[in-house]
């Protein structure tokens, strides 16, 4: 215990305990509170999905899985357009919602879980889903990747496949992971914060849609269940 390293200790305390006090002074909050959902993502109500009919639910089992994904609040449900022809490559797909109420990183985008699981990302671009809801209409930047299989079969070759996501973080919407990071860094003067997951993978047609239809028919459901989330689920911000 020499006298030198006891001073840069108090030095340090009394330094930290400044610090402390002027966060707080100024009104920055490092640390978050838990900022819950409205309601359940799961009892988001079906009978206002038309067009839209869920064709099945899932739930995820494995507790290393749910672990890793940070968040029990989330819906998984592959969903399908009577509206369209049965033969439409964008008629089913899979609609992923996940919920962060107290978010401290932004995991999961699909550009690292895909190619974990043995995918390899094929192209990606930006995109723009065009909404309308009782006559408003309103638009939506997000990401647009297609991922291609790297475990070819003599029964599935060269299966690929489009991904579209995008995120709603403090009340607004971000289209990357990037913009995601810095509207929650940005929210410094707030108790809480959150964000949450939207994404649309169209792996249900042995014949995936066109980069057209992907965005066209991601755009025609979020024109319907947006509003629903914003009314019913996501915290008032």
């Amino acid at each position: 215990m020499q006298p030198a390293f006891l001073i840069c200790v108090v030095i340090l305390a009394v330094a930290a305990s400044s610090m402390s006090v002027a966060i707080k002074s100024f009104g920055v909050y490092l640390k978050k509170e838990a900022l819950p959902l409205k309601k359940s993502l799961e009892l988001l109500d079906e009978n206002d999905l038309t067009p839209f009919k869920i064709v099945s639910k899932h739930k995820i089992d494995n507790k290393e899985i749910i672990k890793a994904l940070g968040t029990q609040d989330y819906i998984q449900w592959i969903i399908e357009d009577t509206s369209e022809s049965a033969d439409s490559a964008a008629r089913k797909f899979l609609l992923f919602i996940t919920y962060y109420k107290l978010p401290d990183r932004v995991p999961h985008v699909p550009e690292e879980c895909y190619t974990g699981g043995g995918y390899q990302r094929l192209s990606s671009d930006t995109v723009t889903f065009d909404m309308e809801n009782e006559g408003a209409k309103t638009a939506v930047d997000g990401k647009y990747i297609v991922f291609g299989s790297t475990r070819v079969s003599h029964w599935r070759k060269n299966a690929s496949f489009p991904v579209l996501y995008f995120f709603k973080v403090n009340g607004e919407y971000a289209k990357n992971r990037e913009e995601a990071r810095v509207a929650l860094n940005k929210n410094i003067f707030r108790k809480v914060s959150y964000f949450s997951k939207i994404e649309l993978v169209f792996n249900e047609k042995s014949v995936p849609p066109t980069k057209e239809q992907a965005v066209a028919m991601s755009g025609k459901l979020l024109s319907v269940v947006l509003p629903i989330l914003e009314r019913d689920h996501w915290p008032q911000w």
